[in-house]
């Protein structure tokens, strides 16, 4: 008989790869559009195991010079409006400016929804890395408008971080504000000399308690306050002054400063932090509640560690419940120990690909008891978790078993040699298969997906990338869609997708549909 890797009817029937990945296995390619689309809610401009910071910046500077300028303005508010991203937005919307694009007004306000971002968007445009350093008549115009229209909270919040500061900010497109207030504040901000009764209220409140004037704390983030020492009382007022992230993320601060040690602060901020709506509004990542649990230190209450936990399960509301046999996949693999963000100087993030895969796994078992979970490197390993356990617990369980190469045809293998039954694969991973690389023809993946389809003609594949990538082993068709990302979004897809109403493009779509 002739060689059946050679001559076998069913893998001719299979695209061949067109590309290779970073391990240099052979894969498929996204379209332009799909790179694009999985790098504004994946990419973080940071260095991450596969891909520099560099090539990120390269590639998606090149996928906006080659697509059509509306797809970049929709793939940039998806990534800020879906997908929570920061950087990314505002790299889109400064690489249109400097195409002198006539959709930068029409989707300004729907990136720059903060100070922060501003701050953002002024730095990546004055960089130069988009072709041009100087704002410009219409950005320095939005930038002014962002300015005049901000309330004075708004603007105080603005007025935290450096690199451009919001003084600086304010220095570069001199804003000409018609209310007093607001022209004092701006005054007063980049250092010339103002009637202090001239501005608002809240500002007047900050410059009386840092001067010794006043000793009630005003209603202002904690990092204005100074260098003047808060008592346990003040900083419990603090946590009521604090937005819910800023909340999130101070807990330790708190704690340190005795905040807990008030009658009623712990029980507002467990509250405050389990409060359904107050999650929704944040915007707040799952692994970011992941993260905040981890790091909170045994100062903190218990409740309010067990507000963390009520908060990450609120946060994984948009997790469809998905009908018939399921699959949960997710690579535990060397690579997937790397910072989910990548590499920062003095900020990387602890929270890794492995921890977020292994939160999805943990999130689809929670509302899908009977869904089977394989994890793989080279090959399937063996767990056994407990849907009813929390999926704190649950994912911290995965997290704990990662190593080895990366072979994403494996549990997949698996699953065809057993003859089982597969409604719904959920692969989560960096794509980066290269254990099982074959030197011509379909990948792997592709063939051992078609062993499981012979069996299971129903059966959809779906592939979660958690980082910035331009290749795939399981090549985009019917009954297979390659998403990235590692918010809540991602689930609306999944669920789209498995219920038949979109196909493998949706992700493409759903960015092309935003207004």
């Amino acid at each position: 008989m002739a060689n059946l890797n050679l001559f076998n009817t069913q893998s001719n029937n299979l695209p061949a790869c067109d590309t290779v990945n970073a391990s240099g296995a052979g894969a498929y390619a996204y379209t332009p559009k799909h790179q694009l689309a999985q790098l504004a809610v994946t990419g973080c401009l940071n260095q991450t195991f596969y891909a520099t910071a560099e090539n990120q910046l390269d590639q998606v500077l090149k996928l906006v010079a080659e697509l059509d300028s509306r797809f970049v303005a929709n793939a940039a508010i998806y990534a800020r409006q879906k997908g929570h991203m920061k950087d990314m937005p505002a790299l889109l919307l400064a690489a249109l400016t400097a195409q002198r694009s006539v959709l930068v007004p029409e989707v300004f306000g729907e990136i720059v929804d903060s100070g922060k971002m501003l701050r953002n968007f002024v730095q990546i445009l004055r960089s130069g890395a988009t072709g041009r350093k100087s704002l410009g008549s219409q950005p320095k115009r939005l930038v002014q408008d962002w300015l005049n229209r901000a309330t004075e909270r708004q603007l105080l919040q603005a007025s935290i971080g450096n690199q451009p500061s919001l003084a600086d900010v304010v220095k570069m497109v001199h804003p000409k504000p018609s209310e007093v207030w607001r022209e004092a504040f701006f005054a007063w901000l980049i250092g010339k000399p103002v009637d202090v009764q001239t501005l608002p209220e809240l500002t007047r409140d900050l410059l009386a308690f840092r001067s010794g004037a006043s000793d009630r704390v005003p209603e202002v983030p904690f990092q204005l306050l100074g260098n003047e020492t808060l008592s346990k009382e003040q900083w419990a007022a603090q946590a009521q002054n604090m937005g819910w992230q800023g909340l999130r993320i101070n807990l330790n601060t708190l704690a340190r400063h005795g905040a807990f040690e008030v009658p009623g602060c712990a029980e507002y901020v467990a509250a405050r932090l389990a409060d359904p709506e107050a999650v929704a509004k944040a915007r707040v990542y799952p692994y970011q509640l992941l993260t905040a649990y981890r790091m909170v230190g045994d100062d903190v209450p218990a409740p309010i560690r067990e507000a963390l936990q009520d908060a990450l399960e609120l946060s994984l509301a948009n997790v469809p419940k998905l009908e018939g046999a399921v699959v949960v996949c997710p690579d535990v693999s060397g690579s997937m120990g790397s910072p989910l963000t990548g590499y920062r100087q003095g900020a990387t993030t602890t929270v890794r690909c492995i921890d977020v895969a292994a939160l999805i796994t943990a999130a689809v078992l929670r509302k899908q008891p009977a869904a089977r979970v394989m994890p793989f490197e080279v090959d399937v390993v063996d767990i056994t978790l407990n849907p009813r356990d929390s999926v704190i617990s649950n994912a911290e369980k995965l997290a704990g078993i990662f190593g080895g190469g990366t072979c994403c045809s494996a549990p997949l293998k698996k699953l065809a040699d057993s003859k089982a039954r597969v409604d719904t694969l959920i692969m989560v991973s960096d794509n980066e298969s290269w254990i099982d690389a074959r030197r011509r023809g379909a990948s792997e993946t592709m063939l051992q997906w078609e062993r499981i389809k012979r069996l299971n003609p129903q059966a959809r594949l779906i592939c979660i990338d958690l980082q910035p990538g331009w290749a795939t082993p399981a090549a985009d068709r019917g009954d297979i869609l390659n998403v990235g990302g590692f918010s809540d979004a991602v689930f609306d897809v999944i669920e789209q997708f498995t219920a038949g109403r979109y196909g493998p493009q949706h992700w493409v779509e759903a960015i092309e549909r935003m207004e």
